[in-house]
């Protein structure tokens, strides 16, 4: 399990650096690095499932939820909203050195 937590978080670290790849190719051809939201990411990727997504929010979860949460998280940049969990998922499922056994414990 620590091994598929480790590669998905890898995975979610170079899909973070191909997206902020992108907007520095975008800052080359209009002349200034402009990161774009992750809303924006999503709707171009599949618009239809954003709305729905929202709609399934709204209507079964909680409306108020929709409105302060997840479009904060929208509006970031879509390279953080990305590198965060492959970040936390590559430090929490990383292998870890076996512990020496003590004769005090």
């Amino acid at each position: 399990m620590r091994r598929f937590g480790r590669v998905m978080g890898w995975v979610l670290i170079l899909l973070a650096l191909a997206v902020l790849g992108g907007d520095a190719l975008n800052a080359l051809d209009n002349g200034g690095f402009v990161a774009r939201p992750f809303g924006q990411l999503w709707f171009q990727i599949d618009a239809g499932s954003l709305t729905l997504t929202q709609s399934v929010v709204q209507r079964y979860i909680h409306p108020s939820l929709w409105e302060p949460g997840i479009t904060t998280i929208l509006l970031l940049p879509a390279f953080v909203v990305i590198a965060v969990p492959g970040v936390l998922l590559a430090l929490l499922c990383r292998s870890r050195p076996e512990r020496r056994k003590s004769l005090f414990y």
